[in-house]
């Protein structure tokens, strides 16, 4: 599988990471604790994917090895279920005629054909009905900005999101719990199918989807090269166009972005 990617910090550093396997594409986005501990989203991010990356391409079952990736991330970091940072996880592996996909958070699968195109994604962190998101993103649309207030906002927001993390009728996501492993959103393709592919964080897909282009079909076929002045067009619309965060309402100026291109699955 040829796999094309670029990655872009939001700030100072960058909590995404990629991993190509011979027959595999994981895609993380790392994020911070709700609890302090020495463990950055990035350094977490990495080791989960690398220990997935070592597992992904023998394991039959996706899950299994997200599941197995996390147990030895957790005891790799000394990690416990009151202070860790977490991550999404974004997976495409090519078999014999077919195409697993797999997602445990926010970061989507774009697929397709020369005639059709789909999405894995997880929205059971945006689907529930939190007032604190609602607030952020209102005052961010009036022009409030990012301003203390909105700051006060989110961390109030990941207060109320932490009570529904890896619980039933919550949403799931890469911790310390392997259980939420097993959770992630599957969906095996035939050939006939897929024949291209993006994984994206969800700070460049969320960008890249206000403004409707350019399309993933064609994103799947840019080269190290494009991908990188595609996330850099990105970061200046956000600066030069949005700073407030008015147009396309969203936590911070600018969230980490990466993107992992695959022009042929097959």
């Amino acid at each position: 599988m040829k796999v094309h990617t670029a990655t872009l910090a939001g700030g100072a550093s960058n909590a995404d990471r990629v991993f190509v396997t011979d027959h595999s594409v994981i895609v993380l986005d790392g994020a911070t604790a709700f609890a302090p501990v020495d463990v950055d989203p990035g350094t977490y991010a990495g080791t989960l994917g690398h220990a997935i990356a070592e597992r992904v391409d023998q394991t039959p079952d996706i899950a299994t090895a997200v599941a197995e990736a996390i147990r030895a991330t957790t005891l790799a970091l000394h990690l416990d279920n009151t202070a860790s940072p977490s991550s999404t996880v974004a997976v495409l592996r090519a078999r014999t005629g077919h195409a697993d996909l797999y997602v445990l958070g926010d970061s989507p699968i774009y697929y397709g054909t020369a005639q059709q195109s789909g999405c894995l994604t997880d929205s059971r962190l945006a689907a529930l009905p939190l007032a604190e998101r609602g607030h952020y993103k209102a005052a961010l649309t009036a022009g409030a900005g990012y301003n203390e207030q909105h700051r006060d906002t989110l961390t109030a927001l990941q207060r109320a999101q932490r009570l529904h993390r890896n619980v039933q009728g919550g949403y799931w996501i890469a911790e310390t719990d392997p259980e939420a492993a097993h959770h992630g959103l599957t969906v095996t393709l035939t050939a006939a199918d897929i024949e291209w592919a993006v994984l994206a964080t969800d700070g460049a897909a969320d960008v890249i989807s206000h403004h409707e282009k350019p399309a993933w079909s064609e994103i799947a076929h840019y080269d190290d090269d494009a991908l990188s002045d595609l996330l850099h067009s990105l970061h200046r619309w956000e600066a030069d166009h949005d700073p407030h965060g008015q147009l396309l309402p969203r936590s911070k100026l600018h969230d980490d972005k990466t993107v992992a291109a695959v022009p042929a699955v097959f």
